[in-house]
């Protein structure tokens, strides 16, 4: 395809579609709509008022705030502008929102509210280049803070022509947008993206979906992640399809049933928080029923596993789909969507096989904000997945291994480099033009990738073995029980875990367990509990390695959280992080 940069791809689809609904949100519990064409003039306009309050071409802005139209349009405004777009996620402190807008070089910062705006006060006065701040809700008396209401006015200023003259210079290979890592060790880098790479990542993704301007998206991951940008601004752009913003992370279950999107993407958490209610709720259910969705899901599990071998489906499969797969979906607002997806970390084959075995085959899209988000995609098609497998790569890019096992990719959807780290780009990107991942991994006969661990994760103990901690995440993650795990033992003498507890599933747990526990801590101090936990860790380390076996855990009183920083914005552990918030539980299991 020729290149293209991302104006003039917002500006086909706005001609195409123009009286279409581009973007939904929920305002005083109405959805409020915008068409394609109200969307493009608020671009221009609000670009018209961004170079008005000093954005210079080649320049910076950074966004911190929630997903909501406001957010679109200054992204893309600032993009109009000739700058230079970078999110910054609403959970970040003011020392982290000073260092991406510092080394950004931010001149605007643009606010989801007061709440928000109070993080930049607090810093602003460390940031020389800034020279105003946008509010998208709400107003404030200081003369360099404009609420979202001035913009209009203050875009009176700029012709449209001197607009179209920032426009007209820009080239799809020049740097389009900055996706800051969100840092799991260290402070996070600056991805350089270009106008060719999104557009060229978002034309696969649109191909290999088949989406078009009949799609609905559902817009609820951190925007300043590179997959929720791919999957509900850039890729809608492309196709003209509706993204809608849900209200809040909390009420997306209620937003999906109002929204019922066609094309849903979900992080491994997300879609253990689903499993989790799905199996708290199923365990209320009359004897009958139960019985009933045992059989549909023994059905679906098998229908799954048929279809990614274009195998017949087992008989009755309709019937199970009738009684039970049709109501989990209608339930969930998943009854008109026709992909699920889960990305951004490896999801555990437990949750896979849940899913599948209810009629909703989520597969897995691979990758990371160096290659534009996705480098692999999997379908619920014939030969197109393999439950437990991230996929074969985008059509038109490569995916190879290297000889110490990591995860190689090249293509058009590989990013310009770090901004501001020609160092840590020269270590990235080799001579060959290979993006080095960071990530372990295998590929099969057919072309399917399998990610079996980070590089830097790698745990080696002190007997000199090599230890997968993902994979025996993932295996102790099927515990009822468990909602969250992290194994420890790099450079010690035996495998140990920190265990957090699912509260939607404890007391029925500690039944089982016959626990008074009715709560997390409560369970955590239960030695009946404990003893109960202890024998399906037990059956866990049959199936491994003598080396990988769990000699010790400890349950923890909370979740691991992002608002406690044991998690990223996207839900990753930070495992440097627990490790040190946590030292003297871990160091009590190796006493």
């Amino acid at each position: 395809m020729d290149k293209q940069t991302v104006i003039e791809a917002m500006k086909k689809t706005v001609d195409k579609f123009s009286h279409q609904i581009a973007l939904k949100t929920k305002i005083n519990d109405k959805w409020e709509e915008i068409t394609w064409q109200a969307y493009y003039d608020q671009v221009r306009t609000t670009a018209r008022a961004f170079m008005a309050l000093g954005l210079g071409e080649g320049n910076t802005i950074n966004i911190l705030g929630n997903n909501c139209p406001q957010w679109f349009i200054s992204d893309m405004a600032a993009i109009f502008a000739g700058a230079i777009p970078g999110g910054i996620y609403t959970t970040s402190s003011p020392e982290q929102c000073q260092y991406i807008a510092a080394h950004s070089q931010a001149e605007i910062v643009v606010v989801e509210d007061a709440g928000q705006l109070a993080k930049i006060k607090e810093i602003r006065e460390n940031l020389p280049d800034l020279k105003a701040i946008v509010m998208m809700t709400g107003s404030d008396d200081d003369d360099r803070i404009f609420s979202w209401e001035d913009l209009p006015k203050i875009a009176e200023k700029v012709s449209n022509e001197a607009l179209d003259h920032r426009i007209a210079v820009q080239k799809p290979d020049d740097c389009c947008t900055l996706i800051y890592t969100s840092g799991t060790t260290g402070n996070p880098k600056g991805v350089m993206l270009s106008h060719d790479n999104i557009i060229w990542t978002g034309q696969q993704v649109v191909d290999m979906v088949e989406a078009n301007h009949k799609d609905h998206l559902i817009s609820y991951l951190p925007l300043s992640h590179i997959a929720e940008q791919v999957v509900s601004l850039y890729a809608p752009i492309i196709a003209g399809c509706t993204s809608s913003f849900a209200e809040s992370l909390d009420l997306l279950g209620d937003n999906l049933t109002q929204v019922r999107p066609t094309i849903f993407l979900g992080v491994p958490r997300v879609w253990e928080k689903i499993q989790a209610k799905m199996t708290a709720a199923g365990a209320q259910n009359s004897w009958v029923k139960k019985k009933i969705a045992a059989w549909a899901r023994k059905k679906g599990l098998a229908a799954g596993y048929a279809a990614q071998e274009n195998l017949s489906n087992p008989s009755m499969i309709g019937l199970a789909d009738k009684l039970v797969f049709s109501k989990v979906r209608e339930r969930l607002g998943f009854d008109r969507c026709r992909l699920f997806f889960s990305a951004a970390a490896p999801i555990s084959m437990d949750s896979l096989e849940f899913f599948h075995s209810l009629g909703i085959p989520v597969t897995e899209v691979y990758g990371m904000s160096e290659c534009t988000g996705p480098a692999t995609l999997s379908l619920p098609q014939p030969f197109k997945y393999r439950i437990g497998w991230a996929g074969p790569p985008l059509t038109g890019a490569e995916i190879s291994i290297a000889k110490d096992g990591e995860v190689l990719m090249r293509g058009r959807h590989v990013f310009k480099g770090y901004f501001k780290n020609k160092e840590a780009t020269a270590e990235t990107i080799d001579a060959d033009g290979w993006l080095h991942s960071g990530d372990v991994g295998k590929i099969d006969k057919t072309g399917f990738l399998k990610i079996t661990d980070r590089k830097k994760e790698l745990l080696i103990t002190s007997g000199g073995e090599n230890i997968s901690p993902q994979i025996l995440e993932g295996k102790l993650k099927s515990i009822p029980a468990v909602s969250q795990v992290i194994v420890i033992g790099d450079n010690r003498k035996y495998i140990t875990a920190l265990f957090t507890l699912d509260p939607e599933k404890v007391r029925q747990e500690a039944t089982a367990a016959k626990s008074s526990a009715q709560n997390i801590g409560q369970a955590a101090a239960c030695e009946h509990f404990k003893n109960y936990l202890q024998k399906q860790v037990d059956f866990v380390n049959s199936t491994l390695a003598r080396a990988q076996t769990i000699k010790k855990f400890t349950i923890l009183e909370k979740e691991f959280s992002i608002e406690g920083d044991e998690l990223t914005p996207t839900m990753k552990l930070k495992r440097r992080i627990i490790h040190e918030k946590y030292k003297n539980e871990i160091e009590s299991m190796y006493i």
